[in-house]
């Protein structure tokens, strides 16, 4: 992989082709208010366990990268560059986020698919729980 930063647009492409996974690090609060990106794995990096499930996500993907997501991609850059320098480098950071950055208008603002908690979490795999 080339390039670690990717819009949202590019990671939908992805999703819908199977190519990448996609975790919103978000809190339940914020994914009980706007839903989440059709496909995303909810793994909010404010709960226990964080680290393990994260680890097990990217395990579960094999080759696949793992795109990270949270509101305006602040946190997600910083979980970026912390795995990064730990020596991990199939992750993506889709710095526009949920409502828009500097670097693009967000996943919300392109219209892009949404699901709500419910069925974010009935689909989350059993080795993410």
């Amino acid at each position: 992989m080339s390039r670690d930063i990717w819009s949202a647009q590019e990671v939908a492409d992805a999703l819908e082709d199977d190519a990448i996974s996609l975790i919103d690090v978000r809190t339940r609060a914020e994914w009980t208010e706007t839903g989440l990106a059709k496909g995303a794995w909810p793994i909010s990096m404010h709960e226990r366990g964080f680290e393990q499930r994260l680890f097990a996500a990217r395990d579960l993907s094999a080759e696949k990268p793992v795109a990270l997501i949270c509101a305006t991609g602040g946190r997600s850059a910083r979980l970026l560059a912390a795995l990064k320098r730990a020596g991990y480098p199939d992750f993506i950071d889709v710095s526009e986020g949920m409502f828009g950055s500097r670097r693009g208008p967000g996943w919300i603002a392109r219209g892009l698919p949404i699901t709500d908690l419910e069925t974010a979490l009935a689909a989350l795999p059993e080795a993410l729980r």
